[in-house]
């Protein structure tokens, strides 16, 4: 999804008041980091974005989760044009050829989770699992990206904004640090830092995210209709005052997904990879618990996790003091 410099601080400000019950993300993982098989992981980062958006994800996975996480076509380093949902999901499996991966599960965040929901539809024997943050779907399009999918204006927005935005981001940050007397942490003003730094290496970053852009409202109705086909089990985390991406998306993709759990994540805003870490890592750990604990030797089946057990809310709050550092 597109994000403004301006949209930087769209943290929680109030308490939300749901009735979905409340569980410690230490206590889902509790035994689960010795029990664990190795799986390999693929990390899909958002627009704009980078492999390295991971970094601190990636630290904190027990040893048998394998993590891949680089930068998506159009993207940092990688040699291959930017495209929508399903050149990207291509992307993806030759990914794990060229690396002699199998099967993988696919997290995603933000517009990558409908690179990892085309993939999991396009080829469900290659994916085990799908972790889907903040992600794109049902509902997520907003008047600002239709205007920035315009044949006309598109062009000249996107590179008036990939003219300015960076710069503006990047005073901003070298203000706040200033304010603060200490460089920034990697989970302070986060959608700053993104903007602020975000590259291509091989091509101008603005023509990415256009094409990205233009994927994004012609593709999306098609991605939507095929959620239903996605058999392999399915984690959503979201801050339900997320202002990008709303959590009724979330709440939709739950909805339509045959073998899906929402967890709910607060004060965390939309980077939940970068704001909320040690939860992201702590839900996929426990995760691919749930998943395993349906698994016998030879035999693998899904875990169920519709029903009763299955749409339950979880619901993670990251402290107070945490939620104000990060703002």
């Amino acid at each position: 999804m597109m994000t403004a410099a301006g949209a930087e601080d769209e943290l929680d400000q109030h308490a939300a008041h749901e009735q979905d019950p409340a569980v410690s993300a230490d206590a889902t993982i509790q035994g689960a980091v010795g029990k664990l098989r190795a799986h390999e992981l693929v990390l899909l980062h958002g627009q704009p974005g980078s492999g390295a958006d991971w970094e601190q994800v990636t630290a904190l996975l027990p040893a048998t989760l394998h993590a891949v996480a680089a930068d998506r076509p159009g993207y940092g380093s990688s040699l291959l044009p930017a495209g929508g949902f399903a050149a990207n999901a291509r992307a993806v499996l030759d990914e794990l050829d060229s690396r002699g991966i199998q099967r993988a599960v696919l997290v995603g965040h933000s517009y990558g989770g409908g690179v990892a929901l085309s993939a999991a539809s396009l080829a469900p024997h290659r994916v085990e699992a799908v972790v889907l943050l903040a992600s794109v779907g049902p509902g997520c399009v907003s008047g600002w990206d239709s205007l920035l999918a315009a044949p006309g204006a598109g062009p000249l927005c996107a590179l008036v904004a990939w003219r300015l935005t960076p710069w503006i981001a990047r005073a901003r940050l070298a203000r706040a640090a200033r304010r603060r007397g200490r460089p920034l942490g990697p989970d302070e003003h986060v959608n700053l830092h993104i903007w602020g730094h975000a590259s291509r290496e091989h091509g101008p970053l603005w023509r990415t995210f256009l094409t990205e852009q233009r994927a994004l409202v012609r593709e999306l109705d098609e991605l939507v209709s095929s959620v239903p086909s996605v058999q392999a089990p399915v984690l959503l985390l979201a801050d339900p005052r997320d202002t990008l991406v709303p959590v009724s998306t979330a709440r939709q993709l739950a909805q339509a997904l045959p073998n899906a759990r929402l967890q709910l994540v607060e004060g965390a805003g939309h980077h939940l990879p970068r704001r909320a870490p040690d939860v992201v890592a702590n839900a996929i750990t426990a995760f691919m618990a749930a998943v395993e604990s349906s698994c016998t030797p030879g035999l693998c089946t899904q875990p169920h996790l519709r029903g009763t057990e299955s749409l339950r809310r979880w619901r993670v709050r990251l402290p107070a003091s945490q939620r104000r550092a990060r703002v």
